[in-house]
């Protein structure tokens, strides 16, 4: 599979490796961080300024219909700053979920909206029990939502939440008013700082404009939210990890001791050269996902690979690069920690290595022995 960039695309990420490098350096986040700011909404308006928050939406809608895959470029650039923007759950997750819809009106009303930056949607992904999108809790009710979801990534910002729900057996998804009587929101600690949030449910009033699917046609927008959030979160990681892998090469390579360079030690070059083969294992197998989705074929496989990889690349090159800067690498004045606490919350996010890997397995034993029934 050919993973090379288009012309398009080059330009798109010089474009946004240039807005990043100017808007979020390390003195710029230091100031948010100062000022308590887990937001960073004069970059997200001039991403949205500079026609790249609509990458992957249609023209009609405000858009440039360029693909997911271009904006997963926009994700990892991102990641390569761990800027606080809301690429993943507001870009791949909720906005692409509804522009993969049949549903007209809705398309309408919001995705020009998220395209210029004036209004922010965001997706509840996880609930108490551990329920994810496709299997949910949360209950309609007599016209009314109950339940309550858990870590909804920039829900104080947001104008709708994208929910899953069961009305009986049959799965729904819609779009919830935080602001609205019967939804509450209570701010939820993070490792990152990022804005996350629980939202409860009780009693929210669901009206019938604001369901977005139903039945078989909510069960595959569900899963192709999933799988695309994952592997935008997949690329975010690829760029975080490509920046600490660089920031440990510089500093080995200007750290001193015992009178030599610290890069030239057998160890610290050996330890350093993993990392650089880490990253480019997670660049590999997230392209790969990120390609397939693109195309519009089946991504199950691959995404899972991905997220397997992720999570353990993350730890791996998180873990080295604080040993190799040394008590450098938690000086809140350098900017490794920010990576470093990054990773562990995304490391966190995605679940154990060991159970997906199980249930990757499972998956592909039950799809064989599938085949060979049909045989």
């Amino acid at each position: 599979m050919d993973f090379s960039l288009s012309d398009t695309q080059l330009e798109v990420q010089g474009l946004v490796r240039k807005i990043l490098q100017e808007q979020a350096d390390d003195a710029h986040l230091k100031e948010l961080e100062q000022a308590g700011e887990n937001f960073d909404r004069p970059l997200w308006s001039l991403l949205a300024e500079s026609g790249l928050l609509g990458l992957a939406l249609d023209e009609a809608q405000g858009g440039a219909a360029l693909g997911f895959e271009t904006l997963c470029l926009l994700a990892e650039e991102c990641g390569r700053r761990a800027a606080p923007l809301p690429v993943v759950p507001c870009l791949a997750g909720a906005a692409l979920t509804l522009h993969l819809s049949d549903n007209e009106e809705q398309r309408q009303r919001w995705l020009p909206a998220v395209a210029t930056g004036s209004t922010l949607l965001t997706v509840a992904n996880l609930e108490p029990s551990g329920a994810g999108l496709r299997t949910p809790t949360t209950q309609l009710a007599a016209g009314a939502l109950h339940g309550r979801k858990h870590c909804v990534a920039y829900a104080e910002y947001a104008e709708r939440i994208l929910v899953s729900a069961l009305d009986g057996d049959e799965l729904l998804l819609a779009w919830v008013d935080p602001a609205a009587p019967g939804a509450s929101l209570e701010a939820q600690l993070c490792t990152t700082r990022e804005p996350q949030s629980r939202l409860t449910l009780d009693g929210y009033p669901l009206q019938e404009q604001e369901i977005l699917a139903r039945g078989q046609q909510a069960q595959c927008l569900a899963m192709e939210c999933e799988q695309r959030q994952m592997a935008a979160l997949c690329a975010f990681a690829t760029g975080m990890t490509d920046t600490m892998m660089r920031m440990t090469a510089s500093y080995t390579s200007e750290r001193e001791q015992f009178g030599r360079k610290i890069a030239t030690f057998q160890a610290v070059g050996q330890r350093a050269a993993d990392c650089y083969i880490d990253v480019e294992c997670l660049r590999l197998v997230s392209q790969q996902a990120i390609s397939l989705i693109d195309r519009g074929q089946d991504a199950a496989a691959a995404a899972a690979v991905a997220k397997i990889w992720c999570g353990d690349i993350l730890h791996r090159v998180s873990q080295a690069s604080q040993h190799l800067h040394g008590g450098t690498g938690v000086d809140r004045d350098y900017p490794l920690h920010r990576y470093c606490l990054l990773a562990r919350q995304l490391e966190l996010t995605l679940g154990s290595s060991a159970q997906l890997t199980q249930e990757l397995g499972q998956r592909i034993a039950a799809e064989r022995l599938e085949k060979l029934l049909q045989e």
